[in-house]
């Protein structure tokens, strides 16, 4: 599942883990799929075994529990058996070729840059390159130096990542955090930022997909404060000291030892390094901890009733977003001695996400469903003005600035813009354009968006944006793919439409909704959607669903839906809730054994969203929509795709093993249910290669132009 940190979702694609709440970036899966022309047979059987257990009074079944044992040579057969056979069936799928072919021109845009990090006049960032397999660690003299590859992993393969980047003070050394295979299994490695060397340090164990790699530099930037777990265990991470240059053997423990085995840390340093910070939540979507590290010594300052959810230091002041008495948050400023002061209260119709410091100030970024803005406030906390970003149809993705510094970075995109960074001038309140991928194609100025409420079950009005090429009417034959995420805190953010061009051009509609379980209206929105009230995103998806087709633009007949992660669970509930209102589903690295996940590592950690069969109500709830659970035999179900990655340390591969196997067995349509399992993936996008990118997005694609028209 995804970390709530990471407070951004752009959908079509998956995650990652930053205060300053980064766009994860998920889209895609696998490599390119090259269909054969091979006569589909029957989906390989799945025996079924009289597995059962009695969780409080209630019997329940579980017949194809075998599926989680990967090991198991007969398992192995069988997701071999699974892949063939989603070949098979794929095979005769007309206009593969043709738009696989469209998706990767669509994908081959200009360089793009992202996850920007200005420190002492430095510029660091990631260059993804397309067609070139992974993105290369570049650093540039701000803002007119040349830029410089510091790591290129591409050497090895294209299937290790460089996943997290963490300059020191002065600029001179990057650690960064890589991964092979969509692992995420973290090692942090060194680079001498000014000689493009790479140090001799490889610190192992340093963070997985459970709990993400975390570094503080110290002020000498002789050595570095990070999180490191127990050797083979997914649980109890703790923050070590390492010198550089000495054997991890040597790094001795700084904080956190037993604090907690599903600690999370996010490590946040003044610009000189003095004074640390470290948020800290025990599982996802949780409020954070603070402490703050002076003279060497860790203490609290804050607890979870704080409702801390992101921070920056400003000088030696740290910004802190917080929800202790807002439902939308306030801005809030921690002394090095630990007092508290509020600088920004609660603002009526804007939700508060992030802060960065920018001289004489700092800069809020705010969103209010799915419209996105930046404001410039004073010191004391006097508002200053809007930064003039577009109104509507953008979403930030991240801000670069420095404390010293009177001109910030502001990188966004929206649903015609790709990928932007515009600088900001704190002093005059200009905007102007710095970088901008070019778009491939001249259509992405033919699209138009489009909002319309839905109602859902309880009256709660849900928002949903259509979007399509202003050729396309709304008519009730129109194949549509709707999608949304409802978790975790996170948002779903305006993106640039990217390969789904494809889609339109071939008379699609694409549209996302924006549902409970996210904050996009506060954190009430948030807590309507997870635990025992986790059904309202269900009924919160299937309102938008039947918005799109009251408003004229499709029909359940040619209506294909489609999500990720935790959105892959909405899919599932979606497909078993209201079979007659989708024709195609596409989930990927989705749960649907709601009982069975907190057995295994992550499940633990995402308790505090879904809850915990332990306890007899939230039992009740989960037992109630767990779609596999809910499999009813004879139903007419959709064709349904399911996807999952061979290395996934998120959600287990089981899930989707499951799934298939009991849906395959019941659908009493004549649909196909397919499953794809991939031996170099791992949770979404995350370390995947450009191929694989390119690979999902026309399978998705494929898929939805045979089945919805």
């Amino acid at each position: 599942m995804e970390r709530r940190p990471d407070r951004k979702v752009t959908l079509a694609s998956g995650g990652a883990r930053k205060v300053c709440r980064l766009r994860p970036r998920w889209l895609g899966l696998f490599p390119v799929v090259f269909f054969f022309s091979v006569a589909a047979a029957a989906p390989p059987p799945a025996p079924r075994d009289a597995v059962a257990t009695v969780m409080h009074g209630v019997t329940v079944r579980d017949p194809y529990r075998w599926l989680e044992n990967a090991r198991s040579p007969k398992v192995q057969a069988w997701v071999d058996a699974q892949n063939a056979y989603a070949d098979s069936v794929m095979g005769g799928f007309k206009g593969a070729a043709a738009i696989t072919k469209r998706v990767r021109q669509l994908a081959i845009t200009s360089a793009r840059q992202y996850s920007p990090q200005l420190v002492h006049g430095t510029l660091f960032f990631m260059r993804d390159t397309p067609p070139q397999a992974q993105p290369v660690l570049v650093a540039q003299a701000w803002p007119t130096g040349r830029q410089r590859v510091l790591v290129d992993t591409n050497p090895a393969g294209g299937h290790v990542a460089v996943q997290e980047v963490w300059p020191s003070p002065s600029g001179r050394y990057v650690a960064y955090g890589a991964s092979a295979n969509g692992s995420e299994a973290t090692t942090i490695r060194l680079v001498n930022a000014v000689t493009g060397k790479g140090l001799p340090d490889a610190l192992g164990d340093a963070g997985g997909g459970t709990t993400g790699p975390v570094v503080a530099w110290d002020a000498d930037e002789r050595g570095f404060t990070y999180g490191r777990l127990p050797h083979g265990s997914p649980f109890g991470i703790a923050l070590y000291h390492h010198v550089l240059g000495e054997p991890q053997t040597a790094d001795r423990p700084e904080f956190g030892q037993g604090l907690s085995p599903i600690a999370e840390y996010q490590l946040l340093t003044s610009p000189d390094a003095k004074v640390a910070a470290a948020l800290v939540q025990f599982g996802d979507a949780t409020p954070f901890r603070v402490y703050l590290r002076t003279h060497g010594t860790w203490r609290p300052v804050l607890g979870t009733d704080e409702g801390v959810t992101a921070g920056a230091f400003d000088g030696h002041k740290l910004l802190l977003v917080t929800f202790r008495e807002s439902d939308r948050g306030s801005i809030v400023a921690v002394s090095p001695d630990g007092k508290v002061a509020t600088l920004v209260p609660e603002q009526k119709n804007w939700v508060m996400s992030d802060v960065s410091p920018v001289q004489g100030g700092f800069l809020v970024t705010k969103l209010w469903g799915p419209d996105w803005r930046v404001d410039q406030y004073a010191s004391d906390g006097r508002f200053v003005r809007r930064v003039p970003l577009p109104s509507t149809g953008i979403g930030i993705d991240a801000i670069a600035s420095e404390a010293s510094s009177g001109k910030a970075i502001v990188a966004y995109s929206g649903w015609t813009i790709p990928s932007r960074w515009a600088l900001y001038d704190a002093g005059s309140g200009s905007l102007r354009t710095v970088f901008a991928v070019r778009p491939p194609d001249r259509h992405y100025a033919n699209i138009r968006t489009y909002r319309l409420t839905a109602i859902s079950k309880d009256g709660t009005h849900v928002p949903v944006t259509v979007v399509a090429l202003d050729s396309t009417g709304k008519r009730a034959d129109d194949p549509a793919i709707l999608t949304a995420y409802g978790g975790y805190e996170i948002p779903v953010a305006p993106h640039f439409i990217g390969t789904e061009l494809a889609w339109l051009e071939r008379g699609g509609i694409y549209a996302v909704a924006n549902l409970r379980g996210g904050d996009e209206y506060g954190e009430t929105w948030h807590r309507e959607g997870r635990l025992t009230a986790k059904q309202n995103v269900f009924d919160d998806f299937a309102a938008a669903a039947q918005a799109l087709v009251t408003a004229g633009w499709t029909s359940p007949r040619h209506l294909g839906i489609t999500g990720g992660s935790n959105g892959g669970l909405l899919m599932g509930a979606e497909l078993i809730q209201h079979p007659e209102l989708y024709r195609a589903v596409v989930s990927y690295v989705g749960i649907y054994d709601m009982l069975r996940h907190q057995l295994y590592p992550n499940g633990r950690y995402n308790e505090a969203e879904y809850g915990s069969v332990d306890d007899a109500a939230q039992f009740r709830a989960l037992y109630a929509y767990s779609p596999y659970h809910n499999i009813r035999p004879g139903t007419r179900y959709p064709a349904v795709l399911l996807e999952t990655g061979e290395n996934d340390p998120r959600v287990a591969p089981w899930q989707s093993r499951k799934f298939a196997a009991g849906l395959q067995a019941a659908t009493g349509s004549r649909l196909p249910v397919l499953l794809l399992t991939r031996r170099a993936a791992g949770h979404g996008n995350i370390g995947a290669s450009f191929s694989q990118r390119v690979g999902n997005a026309a399978a998705r694609l494929i898929f939805f132009d045979n089945e919805l028209r």
